[in-house]
């Protein structure tokens, strides 16, 4: 069984980004090593069933998340259906073992409140820093993009004739995303600045130095921010890209158009955000309605 074929085919054929390749290949080390230290050896046809139990107990006790386990349990099923792919006779002992189901949890969101007085208290004239950090949360907040996606824009990905950015999304999909007014004024005055002190990079986005940003340069100036907001849970890139979702859901929009807009291959996992809107209208009913908190 070869773990640097099933890596290479989840890169060159299933074109899993380098950050889901590492996990995948983390997880597979890491189930190796447990093997290997609580068994003797680890030779992966000759994998138990109730090898793999214990290592879910190990993890389990070592406080490691349930979304942690499902997917390092996930890896495993993974590479053991290749394998199979290449000894049909193989003996699969993921097979008996269920993926634990997880409890759904509803995604966390900036009320967009909130997010419009934060947005607005940036300075009329902003120096370089300044214009940039408005225009990465207003990219963020006002497209929906991920982290990932804002790494890899250049300039060329702005179409502002037709106020679109040209996204590479996941596996290597590209897809057209229509940004408003306030992106496009923001675009504006962050390209006068940059066009000052940096006119020749290519990258949109770019730290003070003008280099590249990296994912953990924009989580922090992200939570920065959001860090100021009252009631949020979590501050993060990706809590912007929700309540992009959220927000568009709760004032009615397209499902399939949201789908569209995040870059998602299924609709299953658009439809997280109409619960939200649901949760909503619930609280405005029990809070609201004279009937909601009696038994009758």
């Amino acid at each position: 069984m070869d773990v640097r074929g099933f890596i290479k085919h989840l890169e060159y054929e299933k074109r899993f980004s380098e950050h889901t390749l590492k996990a995948y290949q983390n997880d597979l080390i890491q189930f190796q090593s447990f093997v290997t230290q609580t068994y003797g050896s680890c030779c992966w046809p000759k994998i138990e069933a109730s090898q793999v139990r214990s290592w879910m107990a190990i993890l389990l006790e070592q406080e490691h998340a349930p979304a942690s386990i499902r997917r390092k349990l996930s890896s495993l099923k993974a590479f053991y259906r290749y394998s199979r792919r290449q000894q049909p006779d193989l003996k699969d002992p993921t097979k008996a073992i269920q993926t634990p189901k997880l409890k759904k949890r509803l995604p966390v969101t900036a009320d967009s409140t909130a997010l419009a007085r934060l947005l607005a208290s940036f300075p009329k004239a902003p120096c370089f820093s300044d214009a940039r950090d408005k225009l990465l949360l207003e990219l963020l907040y006002g497209t929906g993009l991920r982290r990932s996606e804002l790494l890899t824009l250049k300039e060329r990905d702005v179409l502002r004739a037709e106020k679109r950015l040209r996204i590479s999304g996941k596996g290597g999909k590209e897809r057209l995303v229509p940004y408003g007014g306030a992106v496009h004024q923001a675009l504006k005055v962050y390209k006068e600045r940059k066009e000052e002190l940096f006119p020749d990079c290519e990258t949109l986005i770019l730290t003070d130095k003008g280099k590249p940003p990296y994912p953990k340069w924009v989580y922090n100036r992200v939570k920065q921010y959001l860090g100021t907001l009252p009631y949020l849970e979590r501050a993060s890139p990706h809590v912007l890209r929700h309540s992009f979702a959220t927000h568009l859901s709760d004032a009615g929009a397209d499902l399939n158009a949201i789908k569209e807009l995040l870059g998602h291959s299924s609709l299953a996992a658009t439809q997280i955000y109409t619960h939200n809107s649901i949760e909503k209208l619930k609280r405005s009913y029990e809070q609201a309605h004279p009937k909601a908190k009696t038994n009758e």
